[in-house]
C-alpha cells in the first residue's frame, strides 16, 4: 500500500481508486479510532458511479490510526491532522479539486485545514461532505471519545481492570454488544459491526487516549466560519446516539451554501451502515466541483 512522510516524519498510509488524473477527487477521512477500511462500501463504488467524467478517490489512514504512524500527546492535534491533510492534498493529489468528506474526526481535520491552510483550502477544495460531525455545545455523554471512555467503564464493572488487554487482544460478545448498542442503528450488518470493533481494538488505547483531549477541545463554531461558499453536505443517522439529528441543522444553517441530511435508521458508523444513500450525496458533490469556475 502507498504511503508518504508527514513532515515530522509520521507515515501516512493511503488508497487510491480511480483515474489519478481525474479532475475531481474525493478525499475521505475517517473517524475517531477507526481507519481507512471504514469507507470500504463507498470508495470503490464512488470511484466507478461518476456518470459524468472520471472521479478518483483517496482514503487514509490518519496519524495515529490504522496502518500510519503512532502518535504521541504532543502530535495528537487537530492542527497535525490539518498539516497532513495538506501534505496528502500536495503530494498524493497535486492537481485538480477537492471534494472533502469526514467522518466525524475527519470532519474536524477539514474544519481545521480551512484554518490552519487557508490558501490551501480556497485554491483546491470545492464540496465538503460532514458524516456524523458534531456541532458541539453537546452534553459530554453525547460525545464519541466520551462515549468510549463510558463504555469502557461500564464494561470494567464488569470485567475488573483487564478491560483494555481484553479489548486490544479478544473480540468478546460484551465489547461487541456494548459497541454495536452506541455506535449503529436499527438493523446493522454483523459483518461491519465485527470491523469497527476490530478498528477501534487496534487503536485501542494509545491512540484513543491521546486524541481524546484535542476532541474535546476543538472549536467547531470559528471553524465553520472559514469555510466560505464552498458547498456544504453534512449528514447525520436518525439513530446516532453520540450526535444529535439537531447538529445537522446547526452545521448546515452556520455555513453559506450547507444541507442538512437525517438518515432513518442509521446510526453513528455512517459509512459503513448507509453507503448506498451516501454515495449519491458525495457524487452531487463531485459533480457540483466539476461546474466550479477554474476547473478543466
Amino acid at each position: 500500500m502507498p504511503g508518504l512522510l508527514a513532515a515530522d516524519g509520521t507515515p501516512l498510509h493511503f488508497e487510491r481508486w480511480g483515474d489519478p488524473s481525474a479532475p475531481v477527487t474525493v478525499v475521505l477521512l475517517h473517524g475517531y479510532a477507526l481507519d481507512r477500511r471504514s469507507w470500504r462500501a463507498i470508495a470503490p463504488v464512488l470511484a466507478e458511479a461518476s456518470a459524468e467524467e472520471s472521479l478518483a478517490v483517496v482514503a487514509y489512514d490518519q496519524r495515529g490510526h490504522g496502518e500510519s504512524g503512532e502518535v504521541r500527546a504532543s502530535s495528537a492535534t487537530m492542527g497535525h491532522l490539518a498539516d497532513d491533510l495538506a501534505e496528502v492534498l500536495e503530494k498524493v493529489i497535486p492537481g485538480g479539486k477537492v471534494v472533502l468528506v469526514g467522518h466525524d474526526m475527519g470532519g474536524l481535520a477539514i474544519l481545521s485545514l480551512a484554518q490552519r491552510h487557508p490558501d490551501v483550502f480556497a485554491a483546491r477544495v470545492a464540496g465538503i461532505g460532514l458524516l456524523a460531525m458534531s456541532a458541539g455545545g453537546v452534553t459530554p455523554d453525547a460525545i464519541w471519545p466520551n462515549a468510549l471512555g463510558k463504555l469502557g467503564r461500564d464494561l470494567e464493572i464488569v470485567f475488573g481492570t483487564k478491560l483494555i488487554g481484553l479489548v486490544r487482544e479478544h473480540t468478546s460478545k460484551a465489547v461487541t454488544a456494548g459497541l454495536r448498542w452506541w455506535l449503529f442503528g436499527d438493523d446493522p450488518v454483523p459483518a461491519d459491526v465485527e470491523l469497527t470493533v476490530r478498528m477501534i481494538r487496534g487503536n485501542w488505547p494509545q491512540t484513543v487516549s491521546a486524541f481524546r483531549p484535542a476532541l474535546d477541545a476543538y472549536t467547531r463554531e470559528s471553524a465553520l466560519s472559514q469555510v466560505g461558499a464552498v458547498p456544504v453536505t453534512a449528514i447525520v443517522g436518525e439513530r446516532d446516539k453520540l450526535v444529535p439529528t439537531a447538529d445537522v441543522e446547526e452545521l448546515a444553517g452556520a455555513v453559506e451554501n450547507g444541507t442538512a441530511v437525517v438518515l432513518p435508521g442509521v446510526g453513528h458508523v455512517v459509512p459503513l451502515e448507509a453507503a448506498p444513500q451516501v454515495i449519491p450525496r458525495l457524487l452531487a458533490l463531485a459533480n457540483e466541483a466539476r461546474r466550479q469556475p477554474g476547473l478543466s
